[in-house]
């Protein structure tokens, strides 16, 4: 990485792989995925093909882990040769103790300027407030410009998603308040959100196709109320990440960019990490308003 005032710095379950992160000169920290007795680097030792493969015929399923305060650590000190400042943006803390594994980490090196994010979200929801932040970070920006950023995305951004299944939310203790949402008829898809960092059921609809048109009204629905509260943005920058989708991946991206003109659309695999907990099938779609 080149000499910068600011760094940014996630983890793992942003869902951005490690080419993306090159690119956009992002430290990304991973977290560990469990199949029995074999524990893997998510996005690092483990990519999101080789992760549904396993899942497909393991007699258990995976669990997942948080990096350890020292992963941070270490990270931390590597990159503070590099930058006056660290800005670390993390899981949502609701999901994980991840974000707490990087504040334990900063509390242990007060010589360094560094300040963590909790993104109260998960995968794309959690990389638009990355990339905002980096964006600035990477023009030259201050620690006080790539904050106000980071602050300005997470309040201008939303995350919807659709599962097949609320199985693995069930399972994995991350269901939140979707809870409600458990016993719905075959082929009725369940619609989420995070909300203060909690999985939280929006609406029940039938199939999948009709779910992520939804998603897309939802989201037009979000931009038309923040423009009448008077909200103003110069950019629009949306996330799609899926679960061993692409299909409808493409479909969802080729729909996207017909309805909303002019947006900023990356498209990434759900990895290991996320797809342990929502299943194969997911997609979710995130947006975030750029000043």
């Amino acid at each position: 990485m080149a000499q910068q005032r600011v760094i940014v710095v996630t983890d793992s379950t942003a869902d951005l792989d490690l080419e993306s992160c090159q690119s956009w000169n992002l430290a990304m920290v991973p977290l560990n995925v469990h199949f029995g007795d074999e524990v893997y680097k998510d996005q690092v030792e483990l990519s999101p093909p080789e992760f549904y493969q396993k899942l497909q015929v393991a007699k258990i399923l995976p669990r997942t882990s948080q990096p350890s305060p020292g992963e941070f650590m270490e990270l931390y000190k590597e990159l503070s040769q590099e930058a006056e400042t660290i800005v670390s943006i993390h899981l949502s803390s609701k999901f994980s103790g991840t974000y707490q594994s990087a504040k334990v980490a900063a509390a242990s090196l007060p010589e360094l300027d560094l300040v963590v994010i909790d993104s109260e979200s998960a995968s794309v929801g959690t990389a638009v407030q990355v990339l905002a932040a980096a964006e600035v970070a990477n023009a030259g920006g201050s620690k006080e410009e790539v904050l106000a950023r980071a602050a300005a995305a997470k309040a201008d951004s939303s995350v919807y998603f659709v599962v097949d299944t609320l199985e693995y939310l069930q399972r994995n203790g991350r269901i939140g308040r979707a809870q409600a949402f458990l016993g719905t008829m075959l082929n009725v898809k369940p619609l989420l959100t995070i909300t203060d960092g909690i999985v939280t059921p929006v609406e029940r609809v039938r199939g999948k196709k009709r779910a992520t048109n939804r998603i897309l009204e939802m989201i037009e629905e979000d931009l038309k109320v923040r423009q009448a509260t008077g909200s103003s943005w110069q950019r629009l920058r949306m996330g799609l990440s899926h679960a061993e989708a692409p299909e409808e991946s493409m479909q969802l991206a080729a729909e996207i960019k017909k309805r909303f003109a002019n947006v900023e659309l990356f498209v990434e695999q759900i990895g290991p990490v996320i797809g342990t907990h929502v299943g194969p099938g997911t997609l979710a779609v995130s947006y975030c308003l750029l000043k």
